[in-house]
């Protein structure tokens, strides 16, 4: 496997052939080795979550799993969709509950949580806030607040496209990394967004929500995690107590 020369260590070809494998394998025992260790001091499981997304049934969720499980550690970490998709990658997490992806290819597994229906986010001085329903050529026409592309681009191209379906094109008046920013623009009067029914717990009474007529298609809530994970108890556990405290259609 090894070539050694007199200042220099290479691989042969039969070698280079059993890199990949020999890295996975690698990578594998020191998962077994952490997950002895967990099993050690008790059940640890690193949760990633997008606030606006997972409120609610996060809690209910994390209090009925410490319940049957007195001695287990849940981490919460909120962070953005592609931090979460990289952490189960890297296997830095173990449960990440956002948009549901298709990623089982990639070595990661979707159970649905919930379906969530879309309203505008307007200031409720805005000439829209008088308004029940909402075009989408009235939000084309308004400057759109967005969530950043480049943290949440499934969100991104939920709603350009979904503009773009009705063959218009919509006028980005500024992005934002999570929720509260985004709710605070449009306090401001800065412009208006499309935000799931998820955030009506989140803004305040300088903010109206108006129905979008018609809307995008919903949003699936979904908890993902490893493929190679799945058969672990407690985190079966949990995922299904995180199915239970989901709403079933928003």
């Amino acid at each position: 496997l090894l070539e050694r020369q007199a200042h220099s260590i290479r691989l042969t070809r039969f070698g280079e052939a059993l890199l990949p494998e020999a890295r996975e394998f690698l990578q594998q025992a020191e998962q077994m080795l952490e997950r002895v260790r967990s099993a050690g001091r008790g059940v640890r499981l690193r949760v990633g979550y997008a606030p606006s997304l997972a409120a609610g049934m996060l809690s209910v969720a994390v209090q009925n799993f410490t319940q049957a499980h007195p001695k287990a550690r849940v981490e919460l970490l909120d962070l953005a969709t592609q931090e979460m998709i990289a952490g189960l990658e890297a296997d830095k997490l173990d449960v990440a509950v956002t948009v549901g992806q298709q990623r089982a290819a990639r070595g990661l597994a979707w159970t649905p949580l919930a379906r969530v229906a879309w309203q505008l986010a307007v200031n409720r001085n805005h000439p829209l806030a008088r308004r029940e329903r909402i075009t989408p050529a009235e939000v084309a026409a308004e400057p759109l607040l967005v969530f950043c592309r480049r943290d949440y681009p499934e969100y991104w191209d939920l709603i350009v496209g979904w503009l773009r379906e009705h063959r218009l094109r919509p006028q980005i008046a500024g992005e934002y990394d999570g929720g509260d920013s985004l709710i605070a623009a449009v306090e401001s009067g800065l412009g208006v967004a499309v935000v799931t029914t998820r955030m009506a717990d989140r803004v305040s009474k300088r903010v109206q929500l108006r129905t979008l007529a018609p809307a995008p298609d919903p949003l699936c809530i979904a908890a993902g995690y490893r493929v190679n994970r799945a058969s672990d108890k407690p985190l079966a556990v949990f995922v299904e107590e995180l199915r239970k405290a989901a709403p079933a259609v928003t």
